[in-house]
């Protein structure tokens, strides 16, 4: 075992001002580790990066299928999106369908982070519904898949048919028996893996055109739907959208909460996870997209890539102050 290294670093002129440490994993087409940073068995919550794993069972049950879901709808439950209309308009037609309302989610009220539908509710001196939770395309695969199952409402409790389905599909996709759960933002609970366990998930789903098994083709369809919808699994700004579209629908990325990110590249057969041990969003961004880079699959000239491997620092006057990069271990 050996600790946290060195990933991101934070300059302020010519001086090192701060430093991010982390894990990362890289695994080929059998679930190996062929690259790694820090210690690869590290315990982590994936947080929202594992949400395509979640939405397994929603495609292997055959409730996506019964109730008519699209691509965009498959892409939504893998979203953590910013609550935007194209998003909203889209879920709560979802619910429409279903015959269900925004009570029936379990996710909780949250602001949008989309600015122009912050701003339209509060000119409508209202406040935001559960719709607006930067998961309710996953909240609304679980009322899917719950309504096909036919359990109780609750479908958020961890001993409920639908989270243990989503369980036992993350133990089989991760190759681990889960040390145990939190509870996430939305309510939901998070099963946690090491590092490794996640990335060879993705290597699960990068590899999955090569079966033909009932969860390799969910799993298809699911990074497929991602890749085809970059705006729909997160935003415009966003990361995960802007990198996705960066490598023409190539890659399918995700982040999560508390600095983790994940990456499905099919045409290496390989899957990625990272976790920054402060949690920082900027410095998962930056590792991230250093290691689509060194694999090959994301260009670092591409203006996506800059604004999140190395993004200038600049004061509330513009005046550039410093620079974030990646530390000399990912270049």
């Amino acid at each position: 075992m050996s600790g946290p290294v060195d990933l991101v670093e934070v300059w302020r002129g010519d001086i090192l001002e701060s430093v991010h440490q982390g894990h990362a994993v890289v695994c080929g087409p059998d679930g190996a580790v062929v690259a790694a940073w820090g210690d690869a068995e590290a315990v982590i919550f994936p947080r929202s990066s594992c949400k395509m794993i979640q939405a397994l069972p929603l495609i292997e049950s055959g409730a996506a299928d019964a109730h008519g879901l699209g691509v965009e709808q498959l892409a939504l439950s893998c979203a953590s999106h910013q609550g935007a209309h194209i998003h909203t308009d889209r879920v709560q037609v979802w619910l429409d369908t279903l015959g269900l309302a925004d009570s029936d989610f379990r996710c909780g009220p949250q602001w949008p982070g989309d600015i122009p539908a912050r701003n339209e509710i509060i000119r409508a001196h209202a406040a935001p519904c559960q719709i607006h939770n930067n998961c309710s395309g996953k909240h609304a695969g679980f009322l899917t898949l719950n309504r096909h199952l036919g359990g109780s409402a609750d479908y958020e409790l961890v001993d409920h048919p639908v989270q243990q389905a989503g369980k036992a599909a993350f133990e089989e996709v991760t190759g681990e028996t889960s040390p145990g759960y939190g509870i996430d933002g939305c309510s939901a609970p998070n099963f946690a893996t090491s590092v490794h366990g996640l990335a060879r998930a993705m290597s699960f789903f990068a590899t999955a055109h090569d079966r033909s098994d009932a969860r390799s083709k969910a799993a298809v369809r699911l990074r497929d739907a991602m890749t085809a919808f970059p705006e729909l699994v997160a935003g415009e700004t966003r990361a995960c959208t802007d990198l996705m579209r960066a490598m023409d629908g190539r890659v399918a990325i995700k982040t999560g909460a508390e600095a983790v990110f994940v990456a499905i590249i099919p045409e290496k057969r390989m899957g990625v996870a990272l976790k920054i041990t402060d949690g920082s969003t900027r410095a998962s961004e930056a590792a991230i997209a250093a290691i689509l880079v060194k694999l090959g699959v994301l260009d670092a000239d591409h203006p996506a890539t800059k604004a999140r491997m190395v993004p200038d620092i600049r004061n509330w006057r513009g005046t550039l102050c410093g620079h974030i990069k990646p530390a000399a271990a990912l270049l």
